[in-house]
């Protein structure tokens, strides 16, 4: 005989048969039963086959009851929650009751929290179980309440707990008021700046706690009128103002005031900044910018002696070396003119007024020039992380990001580890303001080191906008700056290449420019001991002057120079030719019929200066930029101090004495 499920199976499939009109009858009031529920209900086989199923299941999974009789669970929910019925159908089979409550995944309908009941049904008292029904109570947001009104709880404990913290952890000074103006809150920062005691601060008036005097009548003014208009000149800003110590101590502090009424209650929370380091490092920095301000005269001062330099001693070294001549001839024709001796101690006083003078300008030069250089063994790797990891919070700040990579085998040098790191410094100083003006979030600066022989290259690269060509040649000029006047003084570059022409080295722009921002390029020579970088002599193996093969090219645009230089050349034994300008020279050379034992060319000339001629030779004679030396009253200036490292030649700083020179020619001779 069929079931009740059975009899609403074959009504739900067109099938029924009402002649078993009791049966029908049962199935029918079994449905209104089932419909008359709040839950979902459902009548399963032993298949998982739904022979039954009330309105409310119907609505959840959306379909009719010919769509879901006759169909599994796997059918009509998916055969992941089928699986989940699969563990329960032993227990129910034996006639269990289950009971179950969880989050299931209903796929479309989303997770749903159920609570189920399994209740097995037999055919008769004795008789096998045949099939299920269950009860789903779906109490998903009672549970999201639940979870919501968890969450909430949790999130004020923490923030209770969090502002506790903030409070008692808090650098600054944070006091509590109420409307009366007495302390209710005196956290740990308070109590160390103050000297109060939060137990001796609670309920005490904050007017007689740390307003000094002279305020307090201020204060109360401004509290009252607060209170009865909501008008205030410090609540809501940031305020400078003096407050005092248990001790009596005024303390410059940062306060600011804000409402924090709740409800009816007013209170008021004061932020207070001890300012104490503020003002003396305001102060130090006052002190500081005036010794800048110092130090920048200085550097103006060193720019214009080199010029002054340039000027000065091309006639004092033809004063001194004529007066020089002058002596010495006297000197040897003592016996033939009576007058000699008179004249010869006119031209030592000569002589000497004008070594004083040279004495003066070398003076002003070394005042102007770095100081010496203090120097240890240093690896240039750990000097650069020094001045990374210094610069570390600006450059994270700004977005920028920094990375090195070092060639394996980079010796260590001699060099003074607080200069070098104070060029790197500010080259990566510049690199970080230019990348803050690109608009690009993407920052960084590439730092390589590696090394060329004797020598250490460090290259500094950004991706910022890089240098305009048309200022490129200007960048490392004093006081040349493209930056606004607060940021800028324009001797950050000057000063850093100074520093490496200092050591030996260089500093220079690289050419050509990378496709976006810019490149800057450390050389620093590979020293082992403390022998002045540059320094050159003559060593014994050269005492022996060799016979002169050819003459001393003399270049300088001074005829009464040229002719002291040929003069002093001359009385060496070596057979002398004179050119004006480095484009004369050119000439000269370019004759190879002409011998020439050596050249002494002066550095600063108008057509074709010292350097250019350098290059020239280094084109179209190789061999004389060994036998090249240079005389110079400039060597503080920028350019001639670069190409004198970067050639190495040996140069004769004016005024000279014809010892200088014959030195200078000696060295030269060796390498002919």
């Amino acid at each position: 005989m069929a079931t009740p499920f059975d009899q609403h199976a074959q009504a739900a499939s067109g099938e029924a048969d009402r002649d078993d009109l009791g049966a029908a009858s049962d199935a029918d009031l079994l449905l209104v039963l089932f419909n008359s529920l709040p839950n979902r209900a459902v009548f399963l086989d032993t298949n998982l086959v739904y022979r039954l199923a009330n309105q409310e299941f119907l609505d959840f999974v959306g379909l009719p009851a010919e769509k879901v009789i006759g169909k599994t669970v796997a059918e009509i929910l998916g055969p992941e929650i089928a699986a989940d019925y699969l563990p329960d159908l032993e227990r129910l089979r034996h006639g269990q009751v289950v009971r179950w409550e969880g989050w299931v995944d209903f796929g479309g309908q989303g997770a749903r929290y159920i609570q189920e009941v399994l209740t097995p049904y037999k055919r008769g008292a004795d008789g096998p179980v045949i099939g299920f029904v269950t009860f789903g109570r779906d109490i998903t947001e009672l549970k999201r309440r639940e979870a919501d009104l968890a969450e909430q709880v949790r999130i004020r404990t923490e923030s209770d707990a969090l502002q506790k913290a903030i409070v008692q952890t808090s650098l600054d000074c944070i006091i509590i008021v109420d409307g009366d103006g007495k302390v209710v809150d005196f956290n740990p920062a308070s109590e160390k700046l103050f000297g109060f005691d939060r137990s001796q601060a609670i309920g005490r008036e904050i007017s007689e706690l740390i307003i000094p005097e002279r305020y307090r009548k201020q204060h109360l003014e401004g509290m009252s009128r607060y209170m009865a208009s909501g008008q205030s000149r410090v609540i809501g800003k940031r305020v400078e103002l003096e407050a005092i110590s248990a001790d009596g101590r005024t303390i410059p502090v940062e306060l600011a005031l804000s409402d924090v009424s709740i409800g009816e209650t007013r209170y008021f929370t004061a932020h207070i900044r001890d300012l104490s380091a503020v003002k003396a490092a305001q102060y130090e920095i006052e002190r500081q910018r005036e010794a800048l301000y110092q130090k920048e005269k200085l550097a103006a001062l060193g720019s214009l002696l080199s010029g002054v330099a340039h000027e000065l001693n091309n006639p004092l070294s033809i004063v001194i070396g004529q007066a020089m001549m002058l002596r010495e001839k006297l000197g040897r024709e003592a016996d033939l003119l009576p007058e000699a001796a008179d004249f010869a101690n006119r031209a030592f006083k000569i002589e000497n007024a004008a070594n004083r003078c040279a004495r003066i300008v070398k003076t002003f030069l070394a005042m102007a020039r770095q100081r010496k250089a203090e120097r240890t063994d240093i690896s240039v790797t750990k000097v650069i992380e020094d001045a990374i990891e210094l610069l570390s919070y600006s450059l994270k700040s700004s977005g920028v990001e920094v990375s090195v990579e070092t060639q394996q085998g980079v010796p260590e040098t001699r060099a003074d580890g607080d200069l070098i790191h104070q060029v790197l410094v500010n080259l990566i100083v510049n690199a970080r303001q230019a990348l803050e003006e690109k608009s690009s979030s993407k920052r960084f600066i590439r730092i390589s080191v590696d090394h060329d022989g004797d020598t250490i290259v460090v290259r500094l690269r950004d991706n910022g906008p890089g240098i305009p060509a048309g200022i490129r040649s200007r960048v490392f000029d004093p006081f040349f700056t493209t930056k606004p006047q607060e940021h800028g003084t324009g001797i950050g570059l000057a000063v850093s290449r100074g520093l490496m022409e200092a050591h030996g080295g260089t500093l220079e722009l690289a050419v050509p420019q990378p496709e976006e921002g810019a490149e800057f390029v450390i050389r620093l020579p590979v020293t082992q001991s403390d022998d002045p970088v540059g320094d050159f002599g003559v060593g014994s193996d050269l005492s022996k002057k060799k016979p002169a093969r050819g003459a001393v090219l003399i270049v300088d645009d001074e005829p009464e120079l040229a002719e002291l230089i040929s003069d002093m050349v001359s009385a060496s034994g070596f057979p002398t030719i004179c050119a004006q300008s480095g484009t004369a020279a050119q000439t000269i050379l370019s004759n190879p019929d002409q011998p020439i034992e050596a050249i002494l060319c002066d550095i600063r000339m108008p057509d074709g200066d010292g350097p250019s001629l350098y290059d020239w030779l280094s084109a179209n004679r190789p061999e004389l930029t060994m036998r090249i030396g240079f005389i110079t009253g400039d060597t503080l200036g920028p350019s001639a101090g670069r190409f004198l490292a970067r050639t190495g030649c040996p140069v004769i700083e004016k005024p000279f004495t014809p010892d200088d020179i014959a030195r200078v020619l000696e060295s030269l001779q060796a390498h002919s």
